[in-house]
């Protein structure tokens, strides 16, 4: 069985940010891997965040139109709406972990997703919160992403 894996706002928007070419080339080869195996997963806040970054953030901005062609080609990912049972686990992960609010509710949405993993740079490499691991998709540029996926559940599953 494919584990589902939560992608965070930032690995997405490094895909498209071509200022940062060796971030883009490994948010692609991320991006390529869970949505081939269909794993790919994500709430109604990384897809806000992901628009209002390209359309405003990056240099240059990204048309309009194209930043929505892409929201609802990611909304396949069957995205989670953040709702108040997502806003009081994320509550208590914020406190349990001494998490900011938008980490703990990115954390309380894998966790509602049923994700084992978290592709994220904005918390630690490898650590775990509760049943999600945290992997930083930039943190290991010589292994592949289907490499670093094996490795990382192999350890879920045995420990």
């Amino acid at each position: 069985m494919i584990e589902p894996v939560f992608v965070d706002t930032n690995v997405i928007v490094y895909r498209y940010d071509s200022s940062v070419p060796d971030k883009q080339s490994r948010a692609d080869e991320w991006l390529r891997l869970v949505w081939d195996r269909r794993s790919g997963r994500l709430s109604t806040q990384v897809l806000q965040e992901f628009y209002s970054t390209v359309t405003r953030e990056l240099k240059p901005a990204m048309p309009v139109a194209d930043a929505r062609r892409l929201v609802r080609r990611l909304s396949s990912w069957r995205p989670l709406p953040v709702d108040l049972p997502v806003l009081e686990r994320a509550w208590l992960l914020q406190d349990r972990f001494s998490l900011s609010w938008w980490d703990a509710s990115i954390v309380a949405a894998a966790q509602t997703c049923e994700c084992g993993i978290l592709l994220t740079e904005d918390l630690q490499h490898g650590r775990v919160f509760d049943t999600v691991r945290v992997i930083d998709p930039f943190a290991s540029p010589e292994r592949t992403p289907a490499e670093i996926l094996q490795v990382t559940t192999a350890v879920g599953r045995s420990g």
